[in-house]
C-alpha cells in the first residue's frame, strides 16, 4: 500500500502515477472521499465512547430516580456507540479494500508509456557475427541431450520440459555460480517454501492484475509461487527488524510456477516461456532512504552474473505502464538471442519502496525508536531461461557449445559441451 499521508497531502502525485501507469486517476478522489468518511466515523465513535465512559462514572455516583434516568440515557448512548462502530467498520473496510488495489507510486524518473516505451540505458558487448547458420537453443539442447520438451509435454502438458544429462548439470552449475556470488556479496542463502498463504501472496501485490498468472490449490487455500520474492517478502511479516547495521539481504533458490495466462501462441518452442523453472532471487529489506542506492547495487550484481556467462546484453528502464503493481521502478537486463535477432529478458530488479512492507507489516525503528515501514527490493540473479542465451551465443558449427570460463569450475572443468554420443 502507498502511505495514506501521501494520498492526503499530495493527491496530485498519486493521480499522476495512476495516469502514467494507464490506470484510472479518478480512484484517488474516491479514496480521498472514503478516507474522509472513515476518519469522520472514527472521530464520531471516539466521541461517543468518551461520552459513554463519562456517563458510566456518573451512574456509579447516582442513586434513585437520577440513576434510573442516567441508565436510560446510557442505553440510548450504547445503541448510538454500536451504530457508530458499525459505520466505522464499514468505512474502514471500504477504504482498506480500495487502498489495497491502488498500485505503488511510480518513480518520477520512470519513462512514460507501455510495454514498448522502455528506455535503453546501455548496451554491453556486441552480438556475434556467425560464419554459419546458428541453431536455436532447442535444437542445440536436443543434440546435446540436454532438453526434452516432447516427454515434458507427454508427462505434464504444454510448456513443460525435462532438463536431461548435461542440461541438468548446466542448470545446477548456473545456479551454484549465482549462489556463490550471492554469498560472496553478503546475501544469506535461503531455500524457501514454494507454497504460500493467501495473505502473503496478496501482501506482495501479486493477487491484483497478475492473479491469473498464479497457480492456486483451493482445497488447501495455498498458492504456488512464481518467484521466491513472495516467501522472502513474507519471511519477516509482522516483525520489527533491526536495520541499524545495514540492509537485510537474502538470496532465495526455488522452483517457480507460472500459468502464463494470456500468452498462448507466444514462445511455445523451447524453454523461454514455461510453466516451471528454477531461479535464484535476491531480496532486500532496507530503510526507505537507502532503497535507490540498493536498487543500483542489485542491478550491478545482476550485471556481474551476466558478465560471467559472456553474452551481449542491454539494460532497460521499464516504462510506467509495464511495471508490476508493487514496483516503483524496474530495470531489466536483456540478453541477445541470435536466432531471434532480439534481446530477451534474463533479469529484472524492482524497487518496491514501502509498498509491500506496509501490506505485510514489516517495520524497523527510526532514530527516535519509532516503528516505520521498511522498503523492499528484488532482483533475479539466475534462472533456467539463461540456458537459452548460453547455448545460442556460445554454439559452434559442429553443434557443440563452449562453456563460459567462469562456469567451468561449476561443471567439473569442462570447456565444451559436445552433442550426445560424441
Amino acid at each position: 500500500m502507498i502511505d495514506p499521508r501521501t494520498l492526503r497531502e499530495d493527491p496530485d502525485a498519486v493521480r499522476a502515477s495512476q495516469r502514467a501507469r494507464g490506470e484510472d486517476a479518478a480512484v484517488v478522489d474516491k479514496l480521498l472521499a472514503l478516507d474522509a468518511e472513515r476518519r469522520s466515523a472514527i472521530a464520531s465513535a471516539d466521541t461517543l465512547r468518551a461520552e459513554q465512559k463519562q456517563l458510566g462514572k456518573q451512574i456509579g455516583k447516582a442513586a434513585g430516580d437520577e440513576r434510573e434516568a442516567l441508565l436510560a440515557t446510557g442505553k440510548d448512548l450504547a445503541a448510538r456507540v454500536k451504530a457508530a462502530e458499525t459505520e466505522q467498520s464499514r468505512a474502514s473496510a471500504e477504504f482498506d479494500e480500495l487502498h489495497r488495489r491502488l498500485p505503488n507510486l511510480v518513480h518520477p524518473a520512470v519513462p512514460a508509456g507501455g510495454e514498448d516505451d522502455y528506455v535503453v540505458l546501455k548496451h554491453v558487448g556486441t552480438p556475434r557475427e556467425f560464419v554459419f547458420t546458428p541453431r536455436d537453443h532447442l535444437e542445440l539442447g536436443e543434440r546435446l541431450g540436454a532438453i526434452d520438451t516432447e516427454r515434458g509435454a507427454k508427462v505434464s502438458g504444454a510448456r513443460f520440459y525435462f532438463l536431461t544429462g548435461i542440461g541438468a548439470q548446466l542448470q545446477m552449475a548456473l545456479l551454484n555460480m549465482a549462489a556463490a556470488q550471492a554469498v560472496e556479496n553478503g546475501f544469506q542463502l535461503m531455500i524457501p517454501p514454494v507454497l504460500v498463504r493467501p495473505e502473503i501472496m496478496a501482501g506482495t501485490g501479486f493477487l491484483g492484475a497478475h492473479s491469473a498468472e498464479i497457480y492456486r490449490l483451493p482445497e488447501d487455500d495455498l498458492y504456488l509461487v512464481g518467484t521466491s520474492e513472495v516467501p522472502l517478502a513474507g519471511y519477516h511479516a509482522d516483525e520489527i527488524l533491526d536495520l541499524g547495521r545495514g540492509s537485510r539481504r537474502y538470496a532465495g533458490w526455488s522452483t517457480c510456477f507460472r500459468r502464463e495466462a494470456g500468452s498462448y501462441g507466444k514462445d511455445t518452442r523451447g524453454i523461454i516461456r514455461v510453466h516451471q523453472f528454477d531461479k535464484i532471487e535476491m531480496f532486500v529489506f532496507c530503510r526507505p532512504e537507502d532503497a535507490e542506492a540498493e536498487h543500483d547495487r542489485l542491478l550491478a550484481w545482476e550485471e556481474q552474473m551476466l558478465a560471467k556467462i559472456e553474452v551481449p546484453y542491454r539494460v532497460i528502464d521499464t516504462a510506467a505502464g509495464d511495471l508490476g503493481t508493487s514496483a516503483a521502478r524496474k530495470y531489466d537486463c536483456e540478453a541477445w538471442v541470435p536466432t531471434q535477432q532480439a534481446y530477451r529478458e534474463l533479469t529484472s530488479t524492482s524497487n518496491c519502496t514501502t509498498f509491500q512492507a506496509r501490506r505485510l507489516g514489516v517495520r524497523y525503528r527510526d532514530e527516535n525508536g519509532r516503528p516505520q515501514a521498511a522498503a523492499t527490493l528484488n532482483g533475479t540473479l539466475a534462472t533456467t531461461r539463461w540456458i537459452v542465451a548460453i547455448l545460442e551465443n556460445h554454439q559452434q558449427e559442429d553443434g557443440s557449445v563452449r562453456v563460459p570460463e567462469a562456469m567451468r569450475p561449476f561443471l567439473g572443468g569442462r570447456e565444451v559441451l559436445a552433442p550426445a554420443g560424441e
